[in-house]
């Protein structure tokens, strides 16, 4: 990717919301690869144009944006340098914006957000980061996670990691930071980085909005529960 400009498809059927983002994310030297009105085009254009970014909102017709995305993110070649998906959306405490997110969603953004802070999100989410500031994953997660499992019913594949990931993934689940977390366990940033990456890599997930659904979902952390 050297080189070559940040690519951009907008899916909303809100004309106003596409012209408006678009003319944000051009002035700031990112490409509009395309902008589509339903789910259905978005897997299309998406299809066609193999952008970096998708900005996906999630009630559109024919197709919505979580099955949109969940087609968009199955078809990618790998889960590393394949399309990303930001979700678009009114309330950031909204279930489908958690489904959106179990769909493989690397974050969301409100519609009213500031032109510096969409590109800033369609900049970060494309360098591997996920788009969530830790308090609001927790109580979004916190919300609408399953909760109907039992507590030790762990997901197998936990299973491949070790004592130390294990804590590094129930510590990432509760809302801390890189920063907090070297803190928390005495070790370095790059460190820690190290761990998170290591975990990512075991249970085959894009980024640490997945790590953080799996922990809850599997049981290993539960809602309420403090760093």
């Amino acid at each position: 990717m050297s080189g070559a400009p940040l690519r951009a498809v907008i899916a909303d059927d809100q004309a106003l919301v596409r012209t408006g983002f678009g003319m944000i994310l051009s002035a700031d030297g990112i490409e509009v690869a395309a902008e589509v009105a339903d789910g259905a085009d978005a897997v299309a254009a998406v299809r066609r144009t193999r952008p970096d970014v998708v900005l996906m909102d999630i009630r559109m017709p024919r197709m919505d944006g979580i099955e949109a995305t969940r087609r968009i993110l199955a078809e990618r070649p790998d889960g590393s340098d394949g399309t990303r998906v930001i979700i678009l959306t009114t309330y950031d405490l909204d279930h489908y914006v958690y489904a959106a997110l179990t769909a493989g969603a690397s974050g969301f953004l409100l519609k009213d957000v500031t032109p510096e802070h969409l590109v800033a999100a369609v900049r970060l989410v494309r360098s591997g980061d996920a788009l969530l500031a830790p308090t609001i994953t927790r109580r979004l997660i916190e919300r609408f996670a399953h909760r109907d499992e039992p507590p030790a019913a762990l997901h197998r594949d936990l299973s491949d990691l070790t004592p130390r990931e294990l804590e590094v993934l129930r510590l990432l689940a509760t809302g801390l930071t890189n920063a907090e977390l070297a803190t928390r366990l005495t070790l370095s940033p790059t460190t820690v980085k190290t761990h998170i990456g290591r975990i990512l890599n075991k249970l085959d997930l894009r980024d640490r909005v997945q790590a953080v659904v799996l922990a809850y979902e599997s049981g290993l952390i539960s809602p309420g529960s403090t760093p």
